[in-house]
């Protein structure tokens, strides 16, 4: 099949990694003789004016394009998850329906680890350039209430422990330096630490599966549609990116002493089977967190604030081959 590659590149993900990854990525496309066009963007928002930009040129997927000469146009997606997150919402508010791919270059890479793309920038080609068709992926559709937002979300969204975590993380100067030696997702151990001290319980009412369930001393409120979040953490082993299904994941703290128990039982694998552990799957679950509180989508911060979350399934195709 004929492609044409468009690489959207965001050079500030992974504190630069991506800027070195994309020159690599170009090299091997000219070595191979290729055809590609780049974009790159400067500032915060630039993926949004680049995938309008190429909205009537990227091609919708189609088996017609085994038999024709004519070009398929490709949007790969050169950064971390919180790039490839902006696209994604960005084909949603044009409502379209384009498969994207991904050479993750970001700090935790955890979408290409949920769904089995190699965090290798080479190897991650060769699995775009073998595939002949995109893959289904499970993404999180959310609605808030109180600001009226909606969007996609390719990770997980979390209130609490997880998204103090990024918050200050992000902000963070030692950041930038760990990710300089790839070794991004240790600034992330640190700050859990850290968050382990200054988050404080907060009460949040869920719906789920016909039940309305009040968790009063709420440490950690994640939806995820992947097994990972912080950079290879596995809150849900459990959850599948090929199933049409939400994991919500609550963590209440009964004690210090008991959370540094559950975070050591989280190194070995084993937390699922700690008694503060709570897991529930649906289709669609509803989270209010009236007490203002620190909200992520996909390592994105999304402000300290009351939340009114109505969580439900959708889905996005990905080029590449498992």
């Amino acid at each position: 099949m004929n492609v044409h590659y468009h690489l959207l590149i965001n050079p500030a993900a992974g504190s630069g990694n991506a800027s070195k990854t994309a020159e690599k990525m170009i090299q091997m496309l000219d070595q191979n003789d290729y055809t590609y066009t780049p974009y790159y963007t400067e500032q915060a928002g630039d993926e949004k004016e680049i995938v309008t930009r190429l909205a009537q040129l990227l091609s919708s997927w189609s088996i017609d394009y085994h038999e024709t000469e004519e070009p398929f146009h490709l949007l790969v997606v050169i950064g971390g998850d919180g790039t490839l997150h902006e696209v994604v919402n960005q084909f949603f508010t044009l409502d379209l329906n384009l498969p994207v791919s991904y050479i993750p270059a970001g700090s935790g890479n955890d979408f290409a680890r949920g769904i089995g793309l190699s965090r290798d920038p080479e190897q991650a080609f060769r699995q775009i350039t073998q595939a002949d068709k995109p893959q289904k992926i499970n993404v999180l559709l959310y609605e808030e209430k109180i600001k009226a937002e909606q969007g996609l979300v390719i990770n997980n969204l979390g209130i609490g422990l997880d998204a103090l975590i990024v918050a200050t993380t992000n902000a963070s100067a030692s950041k930038k330096w760990l990710n300089k030696y790839k070794l991004g997702s240790i600034s992330y151990m640190f700050y859990l630490l850290k968050a382990l001290f200054s988050q404080k319980t907060f009460p949040v009412l869920v719906e789920v599966n016909g039940q309305t369930l009040e968790f009063k001393h709420s440490f950690l409120c994640v939806t995820t549609n992947i097994p990972y979040f912080g950079g290879g953490v596995p809150i849900a082993p459990m959850a599948d990116p090929k199933k049409e299904m939400l994991d919500l994941v609550m963590i209440e703290k009964p004690n210090l002493l008991a959370i540094l128990h559950l975070l050591v039982q989280l190194a070995q694998k084993k937390h699922t089977k700690n008694k503060h552990y709570q897991h529930f799957a649906s289709s669609k679950i509803r989270i209010v967190s009236i007490i203002p509180q620190h909200g992520q989508a996909d390592g994105e911060t999304m402000g300290e604030r009351s939340y009114d979350l109505f969580l439900s399934t959708s889905s996005q195709y990905i080029w590449y081959k498992e």
